[in-house]
């Protein structure tokens, strides 16, 4: 039986699911990924990780600027898939491309879905105090996530992660549930379960201007906005006029008197600042121009004051 695998993708996330597919009886005969895109202070042009991956492995790399052309049709056209793989390509696919493989298109998703379909469902699910997310594996439609789901693998969510700690376990679980669906797939054993539209959540793109910390705000959820944030857009707010991007912080009890914004408390392990509700200590900070320092590392070398405003 052919097994022909078109794989489409883009960052690191969908580069580690690439590289469990190819340890597969699969035969992956070509890879779609974005453009390369200029990157880092020189703005040079940067591949993306799945395209540094298949490149590697000697696959055939396609990079369409849009995959609703006549162009990109034929391309895939001309490589003869069987199936379909998607992992956060970046590009809504036509209903043309999606019917084009004798198996049709399946997507390996970061979210128990119906919850979070959609661009973000990582940060959005840390940021909602969310207990547990997921890998879902989806038989792909016209719609934004919303076809029926193939596989589904459960991932709990530690008190402590970010977004870039729970995107690496989920990209580990997820080449681990797709060859799982794939092993089922080609036996004909997988049963697609319809997703309640009643159930659905979205998570939009992250922003930069969200990650501005409002302090009057429960500390409690903007310890969970900082973790959501990291690695990008990172929470920040403003010190003595600049920039501070915040990376790591913890809940701290108690307020007193002090107006949500203002340093309540200088400690060892770093400022804590008083919120809506409670206060939170930043662990981790970097200020505008220079690395990322300790909590204790900022407090010796600004050394803020109690009373002092965090835009």
């Amino acid at each position: 039986m052919s097994k022909r695998i078109v794989f489409a993708g883009t960052p690191e996330f969908a580069r580690v699911i690439l590289r469990d597919l190819l340890q597969g009886p699969e035969e992956v005969v070509g890879v779609f990924t974005q453009p390369d895109r200029p990157a880092g202070r020189g703005r040079a042009l940067q591949a993306s990780p799945v395209r540094q991956e298949a490149l590697a492995a000697g696959i055939p790399v396609f990079q369409p600027e849009s995959c609703k052309t006549a162009e990109a049709l034929q391309l895939l056209r001309d490589l003869a898939p069987d199936l379909l793989i998607v992992v956060a390509y970046g590009q809504i696919l036509p209903q043309a491309i999606l019917d084009l493989p004798t198996r049709g298109a399946i997507n390996v998703h970061a979210s128990l879905l119906p919850a979070w379909r959609g661009a973000a469902p990582i940060a959005r699910a840390i940021a909602a105090g969310d207990v547990e997310s997921g890998i879902s594996i989806m038989q792909m439609e016209a719609g934004l996530d919303s076809g029926p789901v193939l596989w589904t693998a459960r991932v709990p969510i530690a008190a402590a992660d970010t977004a870039a700690s729970l995107q690496d376990r989920l990209a580990q679980q997820g080449g681990h549930a797709l060859r799982e669906a794939l092993d089922r797939l080609w036996a004909n054993r997988l049963v697609p379960k319809p997703q309640d539209p009643d159930l659905a959540t979205y998570a939009r793109k992250l922003k930069k201007d969200e990650a501005l910390l409002d302090w009057h705000q429960p500390a409690v959820i903007l310890e969970r906005l900082v973790r959501a944030f990291n690695p990008s857009p990172i929470a920040h707010a403003l010190f003595r006029g600049k920039g501070l991007r915040i990376w790591q912080a913890r809940v701290a009890t108690g307020r007193g008197d002090v107006a949500p914004g203002r340093i309540s408390a200088v400690e060892r392990d770093g400022i804590v600042v008083a919120c809506g509700e409670n206060q939170l200590q930043l662990l981790a900070v970097q200020p505008a121009g220079k690395g990322v320092l300790s909590g204790s590392d900022f407090v010796r070398g600004y050394r803020p004051q109690t009373g002092e405003r965090l835009g």
